[in-house]
C-alpha cells in the first residue's frame, strides 16, 4: 500500500472522531511502517510522524491531543474543533 499525507491525516482524524481505537491507530502504523510504499518527495514526513503514531501505545509517548495537531501540521494539515450539544 502506498501511505501518503492525507492518508495520514485521515487515519489521524478518525482517531481524533473516535472512529477508531488508539490500538487501532497503533496497528496501521506498524504496518505502514513495516509494509507500506513511501512517496519519494514525502518519506522523511510521513515517516517521522507514522514513527510517532506507532509508539503512541507505549505509556512514555502516549497521544495527546496536542501531538495529533503536530504531527498533522507536519503533514500540512490543521486539526479544529467542533464544540456541538449533546
Amino acid at each position: 500500500m502506498t501511505i501518503t499525507k492525507p492518508i495520514t491525516a485521515s487515519k489521524i482524524a478518525a482517531y481524533l472522531h473516535h472512529e477508531i481505537t488508539l490500538a487501532e491507530l497503533v496497528g496501521w502504523a506498524e504496518e505502514a511502517m513495516m509494509e507500506g510504499e513511501f512517496l519519494p518527495g514525502d518519506m522523511g514526513s510521513l515517516r517521522g510522524a507514522i514513527a510517532r503514531l506507532g509508539v503512541a501505545d507505549v505509556r512514555a509517548f502516549g497521544l495527546a491531543w496536542e501531538d495529533g495537531e503536530e504531527i498533522l501540521g507536519q503533514l500540512g494539515y490543521a486539526a479544529h474543533v467542533d464544540v456541538v450539544a449533546a
